[in-house]
């Protein structure tokens, strides 16, 4: 009988995904472990929090310094963002346009400034 290099017993019909490749399969073990860490966690440090919003971790060390950034807290040197506040910065800025007034208030230039 020929070896097979893959570790399922059974042969994959061509094309199809082995089983741990699906998307909607169950984590590992070592993920489901990092994802329960990650939830329970309650502040994030400064390069947390910038992958956490999408953003430069520079982009809130200089939103800490001219302001606009989202609530921090210091222990001791140590900068942390609180999970909620990161949320709350974020849900402050949802728009349904840009000529929404809220927005135009928050951003110079642009339908506002043509009156």
């Amino acid at each position: 009988m020929p070896h097979s290099s893959h570790r399922s017993a059974r042969p994959l019909p061509p094309g199809s995904v082995p089983p741990h490749r699906r998307l909607g399969s169950p984590p590992s073990p070592k993920a489901a472990e990092d994802a329960d860490g990650a939830s329970r966690s309650h502040y994030l440090n400064n390069d947390e929090a910038a992958d956490f919003l999408r953003l430069s971790p520079r982009t809130l060390e200089k939103q800490r310094v001219i302001g606009g950034g989202p609530r921090f807290r210091k222990f001791g040197r140590r900068v942390m963002y609180a999970l909620a506040d990161l949320q709350a910065w974020a849900d402050a800025r949802c728009f349904e346009t840009t000529f929404d007034p809220a927005y135009l208030e928050r951003h110079p230039g642009g339908a506002r400034d043509d009156r």
